[in-house]
């Protein structure tokens, strides 16, 4: 299995990476926040000139059929500068949802093709162009949709069925840049969907892996520039052994995690019968190599990283949200387990 990106897709990331760094991204969040949308929708616009936008939608529709290490390399940069709104539902879950059905028949008992059914590629299209962006709620998994607010298309699936559904009550988030809502099924489209909110799941969970990994690059690199400015007994403290240690052990838990989120994105791509559990081991390792970032940050920072002008508690609330989301820790940690220790597929049998 060959992990090491092409040319191209080093050049994709770096073109990401260029357009945030120039783009002020943490006063775009912290606007997001505060209800203002405007920099942050601005931001997306830009994102979608890049291709992010369409990277999973098929190109019949407009995208860019990309596979599933493009998006990958995308989320990842989304996740190192911290960029508003439902990424992972947007850019991955939902265009994978419609795909999936526009690639199919429609199931017996649907809407009809005469109704939102034939509706598929055109929203797949206004995804790619980045003029629609959408989101959705997958209870359990995922029980409330993010940015219902500002999404025009709001989506609910659970139990075989898939619903247009409207935003609801608000729930408050552990990330302010995180706006929560309950959504209620308004209009049936589909009640046989239940592969394609399979691989809904399956691309959201990939998406949330890549932005983990993505923000604890970024924590990384802020905790690394504080150290060599901070100063503690008249030298910097990035000259302290225990700080050494300290971000040295978070690279190596980044770098751990990013060969699991490769081969995830490669399983997925090539429908392996291992996805499931490739995509749940990635999850596990990025969101503990986030966390491992974001505490060893807080260390680094001190106080002043709890505080709203600190530009870690971007970073800081964003990790601790996304872990929990897509499904938890202790959700994938079985899905490895069971996978593992079954007769028949383990890696011993």
């Amino acid at each position: 299995m060959r992990f090491t990106l092409s040319g191209e897709q080093r050049q994709f990331g770096a073109a990401i990476h260029e357009l945030l760094a120039d783009s002020d991204v943490p006063a775009a969040a912290r606007a997001w926040a505060d209800g203002d949308h405007q920099p942050g929708l601005a931001i997306w616009r830009a994102l979608a000139g890049t291709g992010v936008t369409s990277l999973v939608v098929p190109e019949p529709a407009g995208g860019l059929g990309a596979t599933p290490v493009d998006l990958v390399v995308a989320c990842e940069e989304l996740g190192h500068h911290p960029v508003p709104g439902p990424i992972a539902e947007s850019v991955a879950a939902i265009p994978a949802l419609l795909a999936d059905l526009a690639q199919g028949e429609v199931p017996r008992g649907s809407a009809g093709p005469d109704r939102e059914v034939g509706k598929w590629n055109d929203w797949l299209r206004e995804l790619a162009t980045g003029e629609l962006i959408g989101t959705l709620a997958v209870p359990p998994t995922l029980p409330y949709a993010l940015d219902a607010d500002v999404a025009r298309l709001v989506l609910r699936a659970a139990d075989g069925q898939l619903w247009l559904a409207d935003a609801g009550t608000p729930v408050r988030s552990i990330d302010p840049a995180r706006r929560l809502f309950r959504v209620w099924p308004a209009r049936e489209l589909l009640d046989d969907a239940a592969a394609a909110i399979a691989t809904t799941i399956q691309h959201g969970t990939l998406a949330s892996a890549a932005l983990l990994l993505g923000a604890g690059r970024g924590l990384l690199e802020a905790s690394a520039a504080h150290a060599k400015t901070r100063e503690q007994f008249g030298r910097p403290i990035g000259a302290f052994q225990a700080v050494k240690h300290d971000l040295a052990n978070v690279l190596i838990g980044l770098e751990f995690a990013r060969p699991l989120l490769y081969a995830a994105a490669i399983a997925l791509g090539s429908r392996a019968p291992t996805a499931a559990r490739d995509l749940s081991a990635a999850r596990v390792a990025c969101a503990d190599a986030a966390r491992l970032a974001a505490r060893t940050a807080l260390q680094v920072h001190g106080a002043i990283g709890y505080t709203r002008e600190c530009d870690i508690s971007l970073w800081l609330a964003k990790v601790r949200a996304l872990s929990s989301t897509w499904g938890s820790q202790a959700t994938h940690r079985a899905v490895v387990l069971a996978a593992l220790t079954e007769p028949r597929t383990g890696p011993w049998s």
